[in-house]
């Protein structure tokens, strides 16, 4: 594996980790399409614990299979694929070594009931991200729900012992619940806090949705019109999230969401690159698609990320 001196100067920003942890982050930005760039592409197949099986899976019943989608992963060149427990335990000894695994260690369902307090139980272990060969742990916090400081403090305690243990630490961010109305789950006020929550909590790789220009709290909308920031743009906004991860000391990748328009698709990319993100984390708009109409996705998205498209 070859560290360039972009993957360097990107790991001279975690100051306090241990090389073992350096080196996993360093598996994930030397993997893949786009090796050595600071530009990632993640497959996260999480979805069949968050929205059941069907919704994830029937419009592309291989995606029922756990090694299909890890095989996708290869061979589109991705950075990193990331899912719960069982899945990786699916097919752990049969990719060991080919491409970076970020073990999700906690998950929620659409069975929960939990508008003010979503939550998610914990699934897997640092343990277990050890035993399988794991380069990351992933959990998610929801920042605003009445349960968020409990969350906080799970992901204190295991983010310590992963680095204990040289494995890297990856937060997806996103805000619900509460009083937050869900135009403010996407505003980019409530984006860039909750981007910066996760950097302060440890975080090497932030994960976070697209923000809308729309503003949730008074007291930021105060602020954001009299500093004159320019968030007319999802570039902008991009790169305002930027700011918010330790002046782009930190690694951020934004979700995919939904299934949508391929051209939605390449546009968001585009503004990621022009706003100074690392990348996309993306699930359901491929692996729900065939697998060569995903595979030609994900290369014309790391083609974007290249700076050929």
């Amino acid at each position: 594996m070859k560290v360039t001196k972009t993957v360097k100067n990107i790991l001279a920003n975690y100051e306090s980790d241990n090389p073992g942890t350096k080196a996993n982050i360093a598996r994930i930005l030397s993997t893949g399409k786009l090796a050595g760039t600071g530009k990632m592409v993640i497959l996260p197949v999480d979805q069949g614990f968050e929205h059941g099986p069907v919704r994830s899976f029937a419009p592309n019943p291989d995606g029922y299979n756990p090694e299909y989608h890890i095989k996708l992963a290869v061979d589109a060149g991705l950075n990193a694929y990331a899912t719960p427990l069982g899945m990786v335990e699916a097919v752990a000894d049969s990719y060991a070594g080919q491409i970076p695994i970020i073990l999700k260690v906690n998950s929620s369902n659409t069975l929960y009931r939990s508008k003010e307090a979503p939550s998610q139980a914990i699934t897997a272990s640092v343990d277990d991200a050890v035993r399988l060969g794991c380069a990351a742990i992933g959990f998610t916090i929801y920042p605003a729900s009445d349960d968020s400081f409990a969350m906080m403090e799970e992901i204190r305690e295991m983010s310590a012992e992963a680095k204990s243990k040289g494995i890297a630490t990856v937060i997806w961010s996103y805000p619900r619940g509460g009083s937050l109305s869900k135009t403010g789950e996407l505003a980019v006020d409530i984006g860039a806090y909750a981007c910066h929550m996760a950097a302060l909590l440890g975080a090497h790789i932030i994960k976070i949705k697209l923000p809308s220009p729309d503003i949730e709290q008074d007291e930021a909308r105060k602020v954001y019109e009299a500093e004159k920031i320019d968030i007319s743009t999802q570039a902008a906004r991009v790169k305002h999230c930027m700011q918010a991860a330790f002046a782009g000391r930190r690694l951020v990748v934004f979700s995919g969401g939904a299934k949508k328009g391929a051209d939605s698709v390449y546009q968001d990319a585009r503004d990621i690159r022009d706003g100074g993100g690392n990348g996309s984390i993306i699930g359901r708009n491929t692996f729900q698609r065939p697998r060569d109409e995903a595979i030609d996705m994900l290369s014309r998205i790391i083609n974007i990320y290249l700076g050929k498209d």
